[in-house]
C-alpha cells in the first residue's frame, strides 16, 4: 500500500509541474523570430537607447545633386521657402511625414550611428547606412585598428537639429538635417599617449545629414546617404 501511494503522490506533483509550466508560457509568452524591430523614425525607440555619452566625427560621404525643381507656391499666393516646397513634395506621395517626428527620429540615428561608429560596430550601422556611406565608414574603422589606435569622446549635448534641405527625386525622398553638438574627442595610440584632439575642450561640431527613403515603403525607417561639414 505504501508504494501504491508513493505512485500516487509522484503522478500528482506531476500534474502540478505540468500546470505551472502551461502557466509560465501564457503570462510571458513565446519568442517566434517575428518581433517588431525597433522604428527610430516613429517614435518607438529613444534616444536613451543609444550612449548619449559618445561620439566622434564621421568619414564625410557627398549627398546627391538636388533636383532643379523644388515645387510650387504654398496656396493662397504666398511663396513658400524651398524647404517648406520640399517637405510639401514629400507629403503629397506620403501624407504622415511629419517634420517634427523626423528630426526627432533624427536625433536618435545620430546619437546611435556615431556610438556605434565609435565602437566599432558594424552590424548595427548596417541597416543605418546606405552602401556607399557604410564602406566609408568600415574602411575608417578599419583604419584605427589597425593604427591600434582609440577614441574616447563625449557628446555633451546636441544643440540644434533643423531641416536644412527636403526634395523628392523620383522614387525617393531626401531630408537634409543640420546639426550642431558639443563634443569632447580625444585620440590614443596603442600606450595610451593623446595623438589627436584635447580631452579638456569641449569643441562645437556642426555636421549636415543627408537621409533617403522611399516614401512609398512601409519601412518607416530612413538611410543615411550622406555626411558632410560646412566649409
Amino acid at each position: 500500500m505504501g508504494e501504491g501511494f508513493q505512485f500516487l503522490d509522484i503522478i500528482f506533483f506531476a500534474m502540478i509541474a505540468v500546470f505551472l509550466v502551461v502557466r509560465l508560457r501564457s503570462v510571458l509568452g513565446r519568442r517566434t523570430g517575428h518581433e517588431r524591430q525597433r522604428d527610430i523614425f516613429t517614435g518607438r525607440g529613444s534616444a536613451e537607447e543609444a550612449q548619449k555619452d559618445k561620439v566622434v566625427p564621421l568619414p564625410e560621404r557627398s549627398r546627391p545633386a538636388p533636383a532643379e525643381n523644388m515645387g510650387s507656391p504654398v496656396a493662397g499666393g504666398s511663396a513658400a521657402s524651398p524647404v517648406q516646397q520640399g517637405i510639401a513634395q514629400i507629403q503629397a506621395v506620403d501624407s504622415s511625414f511629419d517634420p517634427d517626428s523626423f528630426l526627432k527620429g533624427a536625433r536618435t540615428a545620430f546619437e546611435m550611428i556615431v556610438v556605434s561608429y565609435a565602437a566599432g560596430d558594424t552590424d548595427t550601422l548596417r541597416p543605418l547606412l546606405s552602401d556607399e556611406v557604410f564602406e566609408n565608414f568600415s574602411s575608417a574603422i578599419k583604419q584605427r585598428a589597425d593604427a591600434n589606435e582609440t577614441l574616447e569622446t563625449t557628446l555633451v549635448g546636441i544643440t540644434k537639429a533643423e531641416i536644412v534641405e527636403a526634395e523628392l527625386q523620383g522614387r525617393m525622398a531626401y531630408v537634409t538635417v543640420k546639426f550642431v553638438s558639443e563634443q569632447i574627442n580625444v585620440t590614443r595610440d596603442a600606450k595610451g599617449k593623446p595623438v589627436d584632439g584635447d580631452p579638456t575642450h569641449v569643441a562645437v561640431v556642426t555636421d549636415i545629414w543627408t537621409f533617403a527613403r522611399n516614401p512609398r515603403s512601409r519601412d518607416p525607417n530612413w538611410t543615411l546617404v550622406a555626411t558632410s561639414s560646412p566649409n
